[in-house]
């Protein structure tokens, strides 16, 4: 299971509105899905439009909906609707990945496929390379048919058949080659920055006054998308951290005063290393970006270290790429963002394996400091069954919602139950680890650590 953060404070307060989830249509649907003719009549369990899932299931949220129904906010349903949009005979679906690789990837392009293929009949399939480059022409980069043939064994393996690219491209510029191509829907699978960008490609849409479809599957093992209880990946990603950490251990306990460093994923969200940390059960100290870091001090973390240290003999850190960045002045980045518009982040790794070794050296003791970086590595595992299972139910219910007509939204699962999230909430802001909630406080708890450094 995984533990999750549950619905942000601002999330319950009263600032969402109904209207702020609903999702977009590109029109009237007038055909019966052919999903009877694949499941037979009895087997398709057809979603109705008032089919919702509240955003807020706390019992003060449905006694406050009792009052009035229709007010609270709710998200669509996702699963096949009895009547589509768009001719399976005629339309034609291109699929792209976006930003950095994740477990899963393949999973995802792999289930779109398929159910469009077998679940609608649709037959132009076309996967663009190297993510948003791959939609414009002068890059020189060819689409590839897709069937279900061609795509029957790639989850299998890690990374994607598609390539990925990060980059912005101009949104006047993509839908020129989307209308070039006859491209009715576009799945697009990324994280935040992707989804920032297939917003921007349905505005344009929009404004063109076309009837074209985004759908978006987000991507992330930081799992930090907005309205999403888990990001496809983020299981595959922590339980292959899970091995790192125990490694971690190993190299500790083989010295004198060992410190086993392990630096995990997370740019502004601490997700991946709480989740990783309680996994593996050999944490002694998690540090995340959403925790502030003194090192100094009876609560910081030297002191932590030096009494874990005093009573085992050896001592285990994880921590979140995010973490400490307001504490290290001294790197010097060539560049301010990379090319998906982040702010490159200092190096938080060499930067406490260094200070470790240097506050154990003044005190006259020869700490040996293990630092392990395994980001790239975690990332490139093929999905873990869990995740598999996963992929597969993102993928379906995308096809299911852009064949309705639904558009500018992504696939998200709220309260265990799959639904159609509006791109412009998604990405309003970065989901991170609540401080006063269950996750943090099991940390907590497992690792003995303060609660704060100060």
């Amino acid at each position: 299971m995984v533990m999750t953060q549950g619905i942000d404070p601002s999330e319950r307060s009263g600032e969402l509105k109904a209207d702020d989830l609903v999702i977009d249509v590109l029109g009237r649907c007038p055909l019966p899905s052919p999903v009877t003719r694949h499941l037979g009549e009895r087997g398709v369990q057809f979603v109705g439009e008032a089919d919702k899932v509240l955003l807020d299931d706390s019992l003060s949220g449905l006694q406050a909906a009792a009052a009035d129904v229709s007010a609270q906010p709710a998200f669509e349903l996702a699963g096949p609707r009895d009547k589509i949009f768009f001719d399976p005979r005629t339309v034609r679906c291109g699929i792209i990945t976006c930003g950095g690789i994740a477990p899963g990837l393949n999973n995802v392009v792999r289930g779109i496929v398929l159910e469009l293929w077998s679940g609608y009949g649709v037959r132009q399939i076309f996967g663009f390379r190297f993510g948003y480059e791959g939609l414009i022409a002068r890059y020189g980069h060819q689409p590839m048919a897709m069937t279900a043939e061609s795509v029957a064994h790639i989850h299998h393996e890690g990374g994607t058949v598609l390539g990925t690219s990060r980059g912005s491209q101009e949104p006047a510029e993509l839908v020129d080659n989307l209308e070039a191509n006859g491209i009715g829907i576009l799945f697009v699978i990324g994280g935040g920055g992707s989804m920032h960008g297939a917003l921007r490609v349905s505005e344009e849409i929009r404004r063109r006054g076309l009837r074209i479809g985004v759908v978006g599957v987000p991507k992330t093992i930081d799992n930090d998308v907005s309205f999403i209880d888990r990001s496809f990946g983020f299981v595959s990603a922590y339980s292959a951290a899970v091995d790192v950490i125990r490694s971690a251990r190993v190299e500790a306990m083989a010295a004198r005063d060992g410190i086993g460093l392990v630096k995990l994923m997370g740019r502004h969200s601490g997700f991946l290393a709480c989740q990783a940390a309680l996994a593996s059960t050999e944490a002694d100290l998690v540090l995340i970006p959403e925790v502030p870091i003194a090192l100094e001090g009876e609560a910081g973390v030297y002191a932590c270290l030096e009494r874990v240290l005093a009573r085992k003999g050896h001592a285990v850190v994880v921590v979140a790429e995010g973490a400490a960045q307001e504490l290290i002045a001294d790197q010097v980045l060539a560049e301010a963002r990379d090319k998906s518009g982040n702010a490159r982040l200092k190096d938080v790794g060499t930067f406490l394996r260094d200070r470790f070794v240097a506050h154990f050296g003044a005190r006259g003791r020869e700490a040996t400091v293990k630092y392990i970086d395994p980001s790239y590595a975690i990332r490139s595992v093929p999905a873990c069954p869990s995740d598999s299972v996963y992929c597969w139910n993102m993928a379906r219910n995308a096809v299911h919602a852009a064949m309705a007509g639904n558009t500018a939204m992504l696939i998200g699962r709220w309260h265990g139950r799959f639904v159609h999230v509006p791109l412009a909430l998604a990405i309003r802001k970065s989901r991170q680890v609540d401080t006063d909630g269950d996750l943090w406080m099991s940390v907590i708890e497992a690792t003995g650590q303060p609660r704060a450094f100060a």
